[in-house]
């Protein structure tokens, strides 16, 4: 009987998990508003929607890649895929705002299980010179994911209401891992098993919560001194961590490899300048221009549908050529689809909306790839889970440092007050101010990949 090779049951396996996580993040940002005024949540409560999920993701991430790496990597996927359906069921069936609040937090952790881990599984079991097309078609399959998020979370909201949102997760999740359980066998971990470091999860857990709040909380005297306390903890965490025999990651990492250190660093900005994108213009299509939730989730599917085309193509080439090239390239068509949206305006068109997004998903397909696959390849086999964390908790604290920065502009220009017509203006400003910030970041990024040199 024909079997199929377990690198290919593998990259099958994560792919499907890459295609229904974004279920858990971009199809929820459509159903928002529904959810808001079902729920009658205040502006700033909606704005820890998406916050929360991230900051959870933040704090778990390391720690679940060194358990990925101690215990065995599938192990730690497949308990993170089981755990996010969980969550999902507990906010189907929230009453409160507070309610779901707490459940993003806790399905942030098992986002942190399954994205932090499944990069480390296909390259545990892809050959070196064959790593970027995997990590290619991997990010295609997100990018299919965000790209059919939000269509469905149009549809199933428009006809079912926030909660089907939710729900929907559930048995598409169940059914992933009994394909886990009936196909993918085998495990894959590090040869040196070492002790966890729970005090370096604390203080990193700290950090990541003060830098949140405080941000939140900023510019009043208690949103000050959490950003104090954040970068004290951060110094702390590094110096912990040096000195450390067995840390969550090793800080020599970053200076054994520049590529390593700076390709997480071009991440961080790239993804800071991107997350809050569909929560933006979720907002703006329905709020400002009028469109249903199917309508806004089929024109925000624009840039992930792109993504998805130009991915694997784009790692195929990080095979051949130097990643520093293409992700650069990728940077700076990036910035033009930004330099485009800092100029939205409420009689901005459709076409120029789509316009805008065509260029970001051309640059951000030419940019993941190549970068994630600089990144793997920068570190030895033994700290994959590590290194597969270290990338997504990049892109995970830049969405987190993007994001509430957004979360800062909310609270300036729209306080407490619910969002109705009165509050177009006021919303108008802050999605003009939060696409300047991108474009800046994007800039920086751009300069900091030139920089990285040759892998």
């Amino acid at each position: 009987m024909f079997k199929l090779p377990v690198t290919t049951i593998a990259l099958i396996i994560v792919c499907c998990g890459a295609i229904i996580g974004p279920l858990g993040m971009s199809a929820v940002n459509i159903a928002i508003p529904n959810l808001a005024a079902d729920l009658q949540a205040s502006a700033s409560m909606v704005g820890w929607l998406p916050t929360l999920y991230l900051l959870s993701s933040v704090v778990f991430m390391l720690p679940c890649g060194k358990m990925a790496d101690n215990y065995g990597r599938k192990r730690v996927y497949a308990s993170g895929l089981g755990l996010n359906a969980f969550s999902a069921l507990m906010c189907a069936i929230g009453s409160s705002i507070e309610w779901i609040l707490f459940w993003r937090f806790v399905q942030g952790a098992a986002g942190a299980m399954i994205f932090g881990v499944g990069i480390a599984i296909i390259t545990s079991v892809t050959p070196d010179k064959k790593r970027g097309m995997a990590l290619g078609i991997s990010a295609a399959c997100v990018y299919i994911g965000l790209s059919i998020a939000p269509a469905i979370g149009g549809w199933l909201t428009e006809l079912w209401g926030w909660r089907a949102v939710f729900f929907s997760q559930v048995p598409l999740v169940l059914l992933l891992l009994l394909s886990i359980k009936l196909f993918l066998h085998g495990e894959w971990k590090s040869e040196l098993k070492t002790r966890f470091d729970w005090w370096g999860t604390v203080i990193f857990s700290l950090f990541s919560v003060c830098l949140v709040v405080g941000l939140s909380y900023v510019p009043s005297m208690l949103g000050l001194l959490l950003l104090i306390l954040s970068v004290l903890c951060l110094l702390l965490f590094v110096v912990h961590q040096s000195q450390s025999r067995q840390p969550l990651i090793r800080v020599q990492m970053f200076i054994e490899s520049r590529i390593f250190s700076l390709s997480l660093s071009t991440s961080f900005l790239m993804y800071a300048s991107n997350f809050s994108l569909a929560f933006l213009l979720s907002l703006y299509l329905q709020y400002i221009k009028g469109l249903s939730p199917l309508q806004a989730g089929q024109v925000v599917l624009l840039q992930a549908v792109t993504m998805a085309i130009v991915a694997p193509f784009a790692g195929r080439l990080a095979d051949k050529i130097q990643p520093r090239m293409i992700a650069t390239s990728g940077c700076l068509v990036v910035a033009m689809g930004f330099l485009a949206l800092s100029q939205l305006s409420v009689t901005s068109s459709i076409a120029y909306i789509s316009s805008a997004l065509l260029l970001l998903g051309v640059g951000f397909g030419l940019f993941s790839t190549p970068n994630n696959n600089a990144i793997m390849g920068a570190v030895s086999r033994n700290e994959l889970g590590v290194a597969s964390s270290s990338m997504n908790l990049s892109r995970t604290i830049g969405n987190l440092f993007g994001m509430s920065l957004v979360n800062l502009m909310f609270h300036h220009f729209l306080g407490d007050s619910t969002l109705s017509p009165d509050t177009n203006d006021a919303l108008m400003s802050t999605i003009s101010m939060a696409f300047n910030m991108s474009l800046s970041f994007v800039i920086v990024a751009m300069l900091v990949s030139s920089l990285r040199g040759r892998a």
